[in-house]
C-alpha cells in the first residue's frame, strides 16, 4: 500500500509498505478522506508542533473518513475517531479519555491516516449516515473539537462572542455559536476571504486582524466588551485581542496552536476583569453528537471543504494548505 511519510520539514516522501494485519479487536480500515488539520501544516512547515520534535519518519492526518474491511461493520463506512486512550488509567476511568497521558493519537507517529490502510480499534469509528459524503466524515473530527471547545464556556442564548481567527476551526464555532443563541459574533482574520465565509456562516461583525480590531469592537460594544471571546487563529495578538475584548468575569478560551510553544497573556487586563481562561484540548466523547448535527444539517461541514487532491497530488494540496489559499484541504487517499 502506499503511506505518505514526513521525513523532515517539507520533506514528504509516498512510500510503498506492506498492508497491516489488525490485531484483537481491530479491524482494516481503507482510508477515504483525510483533511489537513493546522497540526498537520505546523508538523509539515517547521518539524515539529510545540514541545514535540521530529525525529523518525512519521506519518500525518488525523481527521479522516474510512471503509470497514473486516467484522461486523464490513462494508461500511465510517469516521474514525484518532485518539486511542489506555482505558486504564485513572482519567479514562473518570471519563476524561481525552486528557489520558498514555493515549495514542494519529498523526504525530508511525500510525497516521495518510496511508491506503489502517488498523483501528472497533469501538473508535462510527458508521456514516448516507447524507454525509466521506469529506463530511473527515470534517466530523474538527466538528467534534467545536462542540468541545463550545462546552467549555456555556454559552447562552443573547450573549455576544468574538471568534478571533476563521480557519475551519473558528468558522464552526460561528455555526455553534449563532445556533446556540449568540446573537451578535464578531469575527476576525487576516483574510478577506475566510471573513466573508464568516459571513456566510452567521458573524454579524467582520473585522481585519491589524492590531486595532479590539478597539472597533470595544467600541461597537459601548466598551462592554464580550462575554466570551475565543482565540481560534494559533496567534498570540489573537490571545490579546480575546483578553482585551472580554467583559469583566468573562470567559477567554484559548484554541489555536501558537508557532512558538508559549501563550502570551496581558496579565494586568486579565487579573483586573477577572476572567477565566481555558485552553482546549481535542475533544471527548462526543462523534454521535457531530454526526447527528451534521447530518441533520444544522452543521454545514460540506462548504467548509474548498480543495480536495488525490494522494498522489500530496505536494499541490499541502502547499494549498500552508498558504492557506482556502478553507479547508481534503486528500482523497483511494481516489
Amino acid at each position: 500500500m502506499k503511506t505518505l511519510y514526513l521525513y523532515a520539514a517539507r520533506d514528504l516522501r509516498l512510500v510503498e509498505r506492506a498492508k497491516p494485519t489488525p490485531g484483537p479487536g481491530e479491524a482494516l480500515l481503507t482510508v477515504t478522506a483525510v483533511g489537513l488539520c493546522g497540526s498537520d501544516l505546523h508538523w509539515y512547515a517547521a518539524g515539529q508542533i510545540g514541545i514535540w520534535k521530529l525525529g523518525a519518519p512519521i506519518i500525518l492526518g488525523h481527521e479522516f473518513a474510512a471503509v470497514v474491511e473486516n467484522g461486523p461493520l464490513t462494508g461500511k463506512r465510517v469516521t474514525v475517531d484518532p485518539a486511542i486512550p489506555c482505558e486504564a488509567c485513572e482519567f479514562c476511568e473518570r471519563g476524561l479519555q481525552y486528557v489520558c497521558p498514555q493515549v495514542r493519537f494519529a498523526g504525530g507517529a508511525d500510525f497516521g491516516a495518510l496511508s491506503e490502510h489502517v488498523c483501528w480499534p472497533e469501538h473508535y469509528y462510527y458508521p456514516l449516515p448516507d447524507e454525509l459524503t466521506d469529506a463530511d466524515g473527515a470534517m466530523l473530527e474538527p466538528l467534534g473539537v467545536a462542540l468541545h471547545i463550545l462546552e467549555l464556556c456555556h454559552i447562552q442564548p443573547g450573549v455576544t462572542v468574538g471568534i478571533y481567527g476563521c480557519g475551519p476551526i473558528g468558522l464552526l464555532l460561528v455555526q455553534l455559536a449563532r445556533m446556540a443563541g449568540a446573537t451578535r459574533i464578531f469575527a476576525t482574520d487576516k483574510l478577506g476571504h475566510r471573513l466573508e465565509a464568516a459571513r456566510g456562516y452567521g458573524a454579524t461583525d467582520l473585522l481585519l486582524a491589524d492590531n486595532r480590531e479590539h478597539q472597533a469592537i470595544l467600541s461597537a460594544t459601548r466598551q462592554r466588551g464580550v462575554d466570551v471571546a475565543f482565540e481560534a487563529a494559533g496567534d498570540n495578538a489573537a490571545v490579546a485581542t480575546a483578553v482585551q475584548t472580554c467583559q469583566p468575569c468573562g470567559t477567554v478560551v484559548v484554541v489555536g496552536i501558537a508557532r512558538e510553544d508559549e501563550i502570551v497573556l496581558p496579565a494586568s487586563a486579565a487579573r483586573s476583569k477577572e476572567l477565566t481562561v481555558r485552553i482546549a484540548h481535542r475533544m471527548n466523547h462526543i462523534y454521535p453528537r457531530a454526526i447527528a448535527l451534521a447530518a441533520s444539517g444544522k452543521v454545514d461541514l460540506r462548504s467548509l471543504v474548498s480543495h480536495r487532491f488525490p494522494l498522489s497530488e500530496y505536494a499541490r494540496a499541502f502547499d494549498v494548505a500552508v498558504n492557506r489559499a482556502g478553507l479547508k484541504v481534503v486528500i482523497d487517499v483511494n481516489a
